[in-house]
């Protein structure tokens, strides 16, 4: 093979050289394209607009996979058994943005659940699950969009706190019902609807909290007091006790008196 300026190079000189090379590139290609491409076994994946869709929903799945694609734009979980969001469980998913978690059986969220995904996630459905309480920190920084309704909710200080920091989906946000409450008189009310009446669980909790104080300082002022009364009652015995024996001793003019008949006789 000649190329320009004369060099010359023979072809098996060429092919041995710079086939592997091009191979390499190949297959570097390719492992990169299986990287951001990978699928789980129990989904499908697919690509919509050059975006990549992973729908695992209705596959019995028991937990969050998690070798899912990079480069996941949309991640639908619906339909499952999942009971648990763990930390961090989709911070390798950096472009996410649709995040479909309704219908499970998803009782806990860790604090640290979204982390990686608080600023891309647009959508985040938890419908239709069994959560009754979640950390202030779960959804912290979180900007989407969010359903939480038909979940048995507990309403008290930290709800409402968690609460007022999200921005609820407003079609399913009085669906979101108190399934039990600090005050029994909310239970099966929508939580919107009570906190928008002026209902403010936090106060409610305080006043608990002084009440509990105050009933466990009146026990130990009791048990005090108690003791005190049996303190002084113990001593009284015991001084009673003291004075009769004291009383049963001969008196020194008795002891004079029989002195001096002594002294007579002799």
């Amino acid at each position: 093979m000649t190329f320009p300026g004369g060099a010359h190079v023979s072809r098996k000189v060429f092919i041995h050289h710079g086939c592997p090379l091009i191979l390499r590139f190949i297959l570097a290609v390719i492992c990169l394209s299986a990287m951001g491409l990978a699928c789980p076994k129990s989904c499908h994946c697919s690509e919509r607009n050059g975006l990549t869709i992973v729908q695992c929903s209705s596959r019995n799945l028991e937990e969050i996979p998690s070798n899912l694609p990079h480069d996941t734009v949309s991640l639908l979980l619906s339909s499952n058994h999942i009971t648990k969001i763990p930390n961090q469980a989709f911070k390798n998913l950096p472009w996410l943005q649709e995040l479909d978690l309704s219908r499970n059986a998803i009782e806990t969220v860790d604090a640290g659940a979204f982390q990686g995904v608080t600023e891309s996630l647009r959508a985040l459905d938890l419908s239709h699950n069994r959560m009754q309480s979640v950390p202030k920190e779960a959804f912290a920084r979180l900007h989407a969009k969010i359903s939480l309704s038909n979940n048995p909710w507990h309403c008290e200080c930290t709800l409402q706190e968690v609460l007022r920091e999200l921005r609820l989906d407003p079609e399913t946000v009085n669906e979101v019902s108190c399934h039990t409450s600090v005050q029994e008189e909310y239970a099966g009310k929508p939580v919107i609807q009570v906190l928008d009446s002026g209902i403010n669980f936090c106060n409610f909790h305080h006043k608990t909290t002084d009440v509990a104080m105050f009933v466990t300082m009146f026990g130990w002022f009791t048990m005090v007091i108690a003791y005190v009364i049996y303190y002084v009652r113990h001593n009284q015995e015991d001084a009673r006790r003291h004075l009769e024996y004291l009383k049963s001793l001969p008196s020194s003019s008795q002891i004079s008196k029989d002195f001096d008949t002594i002294s007579t006789v002799l």
